[in-house]
Formats: C-alpha cells, structure tokens, sequence
C-alpha cells in the first residue's frame, strides 16, 4: 500500500468519526477515539519527514465540517461555504502550530500543547471572537449521550473537549508505543498506569455521571408551547402578519389557558414592534388582549423589532440611515406579556455572523454599504436580562430566554442563571435549513444547557422540534418536524447555582494559560537553540 492511499485511509477515518456523534444519537463515545488515525498519520509522515501533509489535516478537517454542517447551505450557500473552508482552516492552524511545536519540543509535551491550544481556541470562538461559530466544538459531541457527561454541570462542554482529547492522546500513545515496540521495554508500573489511566477515562468518567442528580425541583409551572409551522421562505411575503396572528391565536384559544399558565411562540413571529412604543404594535396589542381575557397567564414570543433615532451623527457603526435623515437599528427581541402590566423586551446578544451581526464593522462597514446592505446589523444588548412571567399563586418568576443562537453558548446562558432564573426559556426558527441535522443538533445543545445550568428548558421553534428538557439534559416531551402543534407540559422551578455557573469556564481559562505558556517555552527554544 503507497503511503498517500494510507496517509488517505487514515485522514478519511478520523473526518467520519468526528462526524459520527454529531449525525447518530448515542455514539458520542466515538469522539473518544477519533483523532487517532489522524494523529498515527501526522506521526508516521514526521518520522519520514514528508512534505505536504498540511493539505491532509486541511482535507479531514474540511470532511468533518462538511459531513455535519452542510445543511448551512440551505441558508445561505455562500456562507455554508465559507462556514466549512473557514473553520476548518482554523482547526488546521491550531493542528499546524502543533506540528511546528514537534520540532522544538521532545515526548509528550507538543501533545498536551495540542490539546490546550485547540480548547483555547474554543474558548476564544465561545468568548471573544465577533467571527463566531462554535457548533462543532469537541464537547457537544455528547449532546445526544448526555446519559455520559452530567458532570458538565462542573466542568461545562469544554470540560467534554478536555476529556475527548486526553483518552485519544491516551489511546494514541499506548498504540504507537505497541506499533514501535516501546511498550516491551516499559516496567510493569509504567504499564499499570497507563492502563489504569486510560480505565479512568473510558470507564470510572462516564460512570460518575450516575452519581450525579440533579436533585430537587421547587413548584412548578405549567407551560404551553405554541408551534405554528410557518414557512420562513414564505413568513415575510406568502402570508400577512394579520393571517399569521390570527393562526398562532387559534392554536392559544383552543388550548389550556388557566392561571400560572405560560404560553411560548416562536422567535421572530412578528415584525411590527418598535422598542419606544410596543404597545402600539397591532401583534402586541392583540395579544396583550389574550392574556387579559385569560387572567394569570403570561406569553412570551419573539420579534423583529426597530428602534428609531432621530439624531444627525451615526449611533452606531450598525445604523442605517433612512431618507428622512433618522437612524434606526434592529434587533432580535423577545417580549413576556403579563395581563394589565407593561411588556417586557429583551435583545438577543450573540448574533449569527453575516445573517444579524456584521463583524468588524469599522472594515466591513463601507464594503457593505458598497454592495447594498446585504449584511445583517442587528443591536443586541451587552448584558443578559431576564424576563418575568406568572406563577398560579401571582408570584413573579424570572426566566432566562435564549434566542435561537444563544443557547449555543454555554457559558453565556450561565448568566441568565446568575442573575436569578428559575428555569430557562430557548425561541428559535430553525427551518432555514430544512429537514437537515442542522435542527436536530440545535435541538441537542440546548440539553447540555440543563445539564450545565440544572435548569428546566421549554423550548419552542416555529417548525420543530419544539421541546421540553428537564435539568439532567433528558427531552421529557416533543413535537413532530414540519407540523403545527401545541405542547402542554409542567417544567420545574429551581433556585440555586452549579459549580459551572458560579465559576464559569475555568477549563477554558487554564486551557488558555498553560497554551500560552507552552507556545513561549517553546519560542524560547526555538531561538536560543541555534
């Protein structure tokens, strides 16, 4: 066998592993294993010191992008394209700076810098970065294994990163040790602890998840989610704001409304909602009626709303100019409707990159303007609010509500938790990608926010899937893909905080110093070894 069909054999394994979990449900401990073709290849074509294998790592990386997020396209086919090229671009940075690491590094040390570097880019995509897209981090690939990682509520997804790339570091070194002949020369300690090390990993981490409860829930509150099955392609122009009201408010008029009663619609449902006058909008006026006639209910929905300024100077880099000389921004909101009380209005903060937020405006501000305004320049707000619904006994319970995106950001949810909520709300369309893995996976991210934050989640989306999540990450009730309906449900209240939201990503911030202190070690190396 030529070495360039091995070196593909090896590349084309470790791109279908990493994509297995994020396509099958219940095969997250694929992850575990994954990057080992890829690192037998990298370690095989150093010892032979071939030119070249950058394309290689780039070409599994682009496979593994490719295979689970193709479904982009559907949206928007260029920046599908761009999402894969791009990311996997920068997984190929991080794979080459490692590389570049061997050479100044001896034994294990420019692996374990492998792993610190490519979490510390995670962390950098999930904090920092205004060009975002945190979907194939290592640690989701447990979102439909959750039964494995219930200590996320300690640890958060990058504490699963962690644990993928220490078992496939583990599992390479003890293979590459049997391949060279390494392992015969190893005492009988040094080969109880590497197989005791790799037990703890694949055996006594996974079994500690059913030590871990999420305990006790306080009093409840009933919840109905409102799916209306509107086509996106066709919301802003096949059907009337009027129509698409009148549907949603059939589907709450045939469905329980007593007391306490929470009724949940999905993100963007309407588009008539300016921030300094909201009841004057026709949608929140007419809903605002429901909950009156139904006393004790709250409603809670999504909506493209604008704010108008009128004022000579830019607000902002994002502002757009009208012809009348104001200036108005646009967000992405959610408003809670609470019978005989003014409406409540929150900003989506994480924004998707080109669709709702342009990066970098300073630089690509005028190129925008230059080719018409085809970049979203949504305002989100800079901190996390919370939005108060009803009880049965009239007391106000404070809820945190992820809009779509959002509740990718696991650290960012935890804030929601800080500030107070009892349970966690996630609104979302998600069928810009039509009946693709893209929704299923979604759906999935926002079980590793229960499990994280040990909250309950009522989850509503426009065309599916529609769910409710109960704090140990597991789906308790859902809706069918692609079909109007309405979810009845009973989600628990919480007070309290895990170790993750007290503490926050301290698995991303360690990541990040012992990287940065490796890649100085190693740059002192490199240049006062000549």
């Amino acid at each position: 066998m030529s070495r360039n069909i091995q070196t593909a054999i090896l590349v084309s394994l470790s791109s279908i592993f990493l994509s297995i979990p994020f396509l099958v449900p219940g095969t997250g401990f694929v992850s575990l294993f994954a990057f080992v073709p890829l690192l037998l290849a990298e370690n095989i074509a150093t010892s032979e010191e071939r030119r070249g294998f950058c394309w290689w790592h780039y070409l599994c990386f682009v496979l593994w992008n490719a295979a689970t997020t193709f479904w982009v396209c559907n949206a928007t086919v260029g920046g599908g394209l761009f999402a894969i090229f791009a990311n996997a671009f920068q997984m190929s940075l991080v794979f080459g700076i490692f590389r570049w690491s061997r050479k100044h590094l001896q034994g294990a040390l420019p692996y374990i810098f492998l792993a610190f570097l490519w979490i510390a880019w995670e962390r950098y995509y999930l904090t920092r970065a205004q060009i975002s897209w945190p979907w194939l981090v290592l640690g989701n690939s447990f979102a439909r294994s959750t039964g494995w990682i219930q200590w996320y509520e300690y640890t958060g997804t990058l504490g699963g990163s962690l644990w993928i790339w220490a078992s496939n570091l583990t599992l390479f070194g003890l293979l590459n040790a049997f391949l060279s002949g390494a392992w015969k020369t190893w005492n009988i300690k040094a080969r109880i602890a590497s197989l005791a090390g790799l037990a703890v990993l694949l055996v006594f981490i996974p079994l500690s998840s059913l030590l871990l409860k999420p305990g006790m829930d306080g009093v409840g509150l009933d919840v109905t989610v409102v799916q209306p099955n509107i086509d996106p392609y066709n919301k802003f122009g096949g059907m009337t704001q009027e129509e698409q009201n009148s549907l949603l408010l059939s589907q709450m008029n045939s469905s329980e409304g007593s007391a306490g009663t929470l009724f949940v619609a999905p993100e963007t449902f309407t588009n008539d909602v300016v921030t300094d006058a909201v009841q004057a909008s026709p949608t929140v006026s007419l809903f605002q009626g429901f909950v009156e006639a139904h006393p004790g209910t709250s409603f809670l929905f999504g909506a493209s709303s604008r704010t108008f300024l009128q004022r000579r100077s830019r607000p902002s880099e994002t502002a757009r100019q009208l012809r009348d000389g104001r200036w108005m921004e646009t967000h992405n909101s959610a408003l809670m409707l609470n019978g005989g009380e003014d409406p409540q209005i929150f900003h989506k903060s994480k924004l998707v990159v080109g669709v709702e937020s342009m990066p970098y405006p300073s630089l690509f501000r005028h190129l925008d303007e230059m080719l018409g305004g085809v970049m979203g320049r949504d305002v989100g707000q800079k901190e996390v609010s919370l939005l108060n619904c009803k009880g049965a006994d009239g007391r106000s319970i404070p809820l945190g509500c992820a809009i779509c995106y959002e509740s990718v950001y696991g650290e960012y949810c935890t804030e929601y938790v800080r500030k107070g909520a009892e349970a966690l709300a996630v609104i979302t369309n998600d069928a810009w990608w039509k009946d693709t893995p893209g929704y299923r996976q979604h759906l999935s991210y926002s079980s590793l926010r229960a499990i994280e934050t040990r909250r309950w989640i009522a989850r509503c989306a426009n065309t599916g899937i529609s769910a409710v999540i109960d704090p140990s990450g597991k789906i308790l009730a859902k809706t069918s893909w692609w079909k109007p309906e309405v979810l009845h449900s009973r989600i628990g209240l919480r007070t309290g905080e895990t170790f993750f939201v007290s503490h926050g990503d301290f698995i991303g911030r360690i990541s990040v110093l012992m990287a940065l202190l490796i890649l100085l070690g190693t740059l002192v190396r490199r240049f006062t070894s000549r």
